[in-house]
């Protein structure tokens, strides 16, 4: 039972919850049921019927669908491992890792994407950020409850609006019934539950985190042009792709192991990205784009030598790119004019 419900959990997110967001069945239902214009978001109703996890699918949407996509690799790309993993100092750079896979939805993912949202918000509405607040670096639940998030969101206003609605639901509401017909069951549904969590996180790490991370793959200086041959470019060389091709196979991946595609084309369905990954891979190898594709253990392997500090990651040489392509961030050109 906790692995079945720990892969109700994973693929929620990664198949339904993800490719949906990312608009990839919009036109699958004239009632606009799967558009990514309204999947999840708008009202607790609807992200508990579409996708409920520790994150708030609105803040995820601007984390992922904005910021991570179009920026991969820079510094600004909040996913960005190799330079989160830098607050680890010492031990906690062989120890941190291991945690993180435990309880990085909660612990991380979740905080972070929303302050992503509130950063997004304030500079929206012209407001300055608060002094000595870095929006590069990660904000954990720890960060926040040490006061880090102070003038961006309350420790109680991400309780109210983001965790704390799946953990009562998830939790506590999900396995009440069970207490009618006996505590014990409530108990033992409250542990699995718990485990599936737990085991949930760990299968996420294994398969999302390591997708952009390894000494074979690059970081960039400057930003690029959205669906410019440089962004096309990157995508490729930035991102890594696991064992492809069949159905179980891509399900226990959570249709993540075609990394490559889906930053080349974010919009696509499941489907879509099985029938083009061979022409994509045919078409790198043909003009010699390198084109990375191994088993995810082995990524996992690469990922944690790059998160504690035993790798690096490759940087592309600012002579190597394409002036026509680059392009400065606004919140970046801002921060170098008032420097």
């Amino acid at each position: 039972s906790v692995i079945a419900l720990s892969l109700w959990t994973h693929s929620a997110w990664t198949m339904i919850g993800h490719h949906v967001c990312h608009g990839g069945y919009n036109r699958t239902a004239p009632s606009g049921r799967y558009s990514s214009r309204g999947f999840a978001i708008g009202s607790l109703g609807r992200r508990i019927v579409d996708w409920f996890d520790w994150m708030l699918p609105e803040a995820w949407s601007v984390e992922h669908n904005n910021l991570h996509h179009y920026r991969l690799g820079e510094d600004s790309d909040p996913d960005l491992l190799e330079r989160n993993a830098e607050t680890w100092k010492g031990n906690e750079k062989y120890t941190m890792p291991f945690v993180s896979m435990l309880l990085w939805k909660w612990a991380y993912y979740a905080p972070n994407t929303y302050k992503e949202m509130k950063v997004a918000e304030l500079r929206r509405q012209g407001k300055p950020l608060p002094d000595g607040f870095d929006p590069q670096a990660p904000l954990t639940l720890s960060n926040l409850a040490a006061g880090k998030g102070k003038g961006i969101f309350s420790v109680w206003e991400f309780v109210r609006r983001v965790i704390g609605p799946y953990f009562l639901a998830r939790f506590f509401l999900l396995p009440l019934p069970l207490a009618l017909v006996n505590p014990a069951f409530f108990a033992s549904a409250v542990v699995n539950l718990a485990l599936a969590d737990v085991l949930s996180n760990i299968h996420g790490f294994i398969v999302i985190v390591t997708n952009h991370a390894g000494s074979d793959l690059y970081r960039f200086q400057v930003g690029c042009k959205p669906k410019s041959p440089t962004f096309y470019l990157r995508a490729v060389t930035s991102s890594a792709n696991f064992d492809t091709g069949s159905d179980l196979n891509d399900f226990m991946h959570g249709w993540l192991n075609y990394q490559i595609e889906h930053h080349c084309w974010p919009d696509l369905s499941m489907r879509a990205y099985q029938k083009g990954q061979p022409e994509l891979k045919a078409i790198c190898e043909k003009y010699g784009v390198p084109y990375v594709q191994e088993n995810v253990f082995v990524r996992l392997k690469k990922t944690l030598d790059i998160a504690m500090g035993l790798t690096n990651m490759r940087r592309y040489p600012r002579e190597w790119e394409m002036e026509k392509d680059i392009m400065v961030w606004s919140e970046e050109r801002a921060r170098m004019e008032t420097a």
